[in-house]
């Protein structure tokens, strides 16, 4: 027996599959007939000027928003357009906002600890001793994210690029199938960015993960696949290399 929005219409192999997705608000197409195919594994980045439909077409993978008309399926089998947010999170779809939002007043380890729990019994679990396996899998992100030197720090003393961190840690922690993560580098320094660039690149090694970015040496520095959007609709793909050298990117968002 299927549940709720488990569909067998569309038989594809891809993690995340979008066609035709459009979304109008007041009149205005902030989604104009997209595809978008992610394999699992994957890390892909989407860049392209403001108001190209990057946060939309996160809103739509994630429930907040419904598209006017299209296929959104996750996983093969899941239609992403009939589910509510809470169910899209339970499947396995994880999403970081631009701006960073940790426990301030818990260190970076209680942080990774709540995620872990999901929020369910996080009295119990910041009391009690946490397990062998809690124990080896917060070593296994402190790790990934480069925090362990820093894992009995408050939220609150973290830098900019430290709280970015953390909260990748912290939705690591979850294990989604997939990690939607907006523009992970605004506002961070140089070395922050290049960091940041290695921690995603480590979190691919175990999980898909799409990046929505404008820093462009960011992009290249995680080396994906990049699918440029304008207007709502995909312009090109490929490698930065090969979007940066097509007229049409350069003309709409490379060249202002």
């Amino acid at each position: 027996m299927r549940g709720p929005g488990i569909t067998h219409a569309r038989s594809t192999s891809a993690l995340l599959y979008l066609s035709g997705v459009s979304v109008s608000f007041d009149g205005f197409k902030a989604l104009n007939n997209l595809s978008l195919l992610v394999e699992p594994g994957e890390m892909r980045a989407i860049i392209g000027p403001n108001g190209a439909g990057k946060t939309t077409m996160m809103d739509v993978i994630t429930g907040k928003t419904r598209p006017d008309s299209g296929e959104v399926v996750f996983d093969g089998i899941a239609d992403l357009t009939k589910l509510d947010e809470a169910s899209i999170a339970t499947l396995g779809i994880g999403r970081k906002f631009q701006k960073p939002t940790v426990f301030e007043n818990h260190t970076v380890r209680d942080n990774l600890l709540l995620a872990l729990a999901g929020m369910r019994g996080w009295y119990r679990l910041l009391m009690a001793v946490p397990s062998k396996t809690e124990n080896d899998r917060l070593e296994e992100i402190l790790s990934i994210i480069r925090m362990g030197p820093q894992q009995h720090m408050l939220g609150a003393r973290l830098s900019h690029g430290q709280k970015q961190w953390l909260e990748i840690g912290m939705l690591l922690a979850q294990n989604p199938k997939l990690m939607l993560v907006d523009e992970p580098v605004a506002g961070m320094t140089d070395v922050e960015t290049e960091t940041t660039a290695q921690v995603l690149r480590e979190v691919n090694k175990s999980h898909s993960v799409v990046v929505v970015e404008h820093d462009m040496s960011f992009v290249r520095a995680l080396g994906v696949k990049v699918t440029v959007l304008h207007e709502g609709s995909t312009l090109a793909e490929g490698s930065l290399d090969q979007v940066s050298a097509d007229p049409r990117v350069v003309e709409v968002y490379l060249g202002r």
